[in-house]
C-alpha cells in the first residue's frame, strides 16, 4: 500500500489514540461488567469483550499497514496535478465546476471531495496542468472530458481521515 509521511502520521495518532485513552475506557467497562457477575448471561460483558477485542485486531491492522508500506511522495511541479493538491475541473456534460484534493488510496472518499490517486478520475488527472482537457476512462464502455480550470496547495487540515476497513 502506498501511503504519504501525512498518512504514517494520521495512523499512528489513530494507533496512539486506541492503546491509550480507548483502551483504558475498554478495559475499565469489560471489568466493571464483569465485576455484575454471572458472565454466561450478561450481555454487557459480551459487548465489553467484543469492543475491547475489535479495539485490539484494529490496533494490529495499523500496525502492519505502516509497516507493509511504501512511503510515496508528491513530485509533481507546482502547476501540476499531484497528490496533496486541490483541483478544480470543469465538466461540460454537467456544465459545473467540481474541486477535489488528490490523495493516497486510504484516504479516498469522493463523498467528501477526496479522489484517491489510483482511482479513473485521479489517474486522469495526475501530471496535467490547468487549462489542459482530459479525458477520463472509467471503463471500456464510459469515458467523459473535463477541463483542469485551477491547480492550488491544499492546505493542511483535519480532513484527511482514515479509512476505515
Amino acid at each position: 500500500m502506498e501511503l504519504t509521511k501525512a498518512d504514517i502520521a494520521k495512523i499512528q495518532e489513530e494507533i496512539d489514540y486506541r492503546k491509550g485513552a480507548l483502551r483504558q475506557e475498554l478495559l475499565t467497562n469489560l471489568k466493571t461488567a464483569r465485576a455484575q457477575g454471572d458472565l454466561s448471561e450478561n450481555f454487557e460483558y459480551t459487548m465489553a469483550k467484543r469492543l475491547n477485542n475489535q479495539n485490539n485486531s484494529r490496533i494490529r491492522y495499523l500496525e502492519r499497514m505502516i509497516q507493509t508500506a511504501k512511503i510515496v511522495e508528491d513530485t509533481s511541479a507546482p502547476d501540476e496535478v499531484g497528490l496533496g493538491k486541490l483541483v478544480t475541473v470543469y465538466i461540460p456534460d454537467d456544465d459545473e465546476e467540481e474541486t477535489y484534493k488528490i490523495v493516497t488510496s486510504i484516504r479516498g472518499d469522493s463523498l467528501a471531495g477526496r479522489i484517491s490517486d489510483s482511482s479513473p478520475l485521479g489517474k486522469a488527472l495526475m501530471g496535467h496542468k490547468s487549462g489542459d482537457r482530459v479525458l477520463v476512462r472509467v471503463n471500456e464502455a464510459y469515458s467523459y472530458e473535463l477541463e483542469i480550470r485551477r491547480i492550488e496547495a491544499a492546505p493542511e487540515g483535519n480532513d484527511d481521515a482514515i479509512r476505515q476497513y
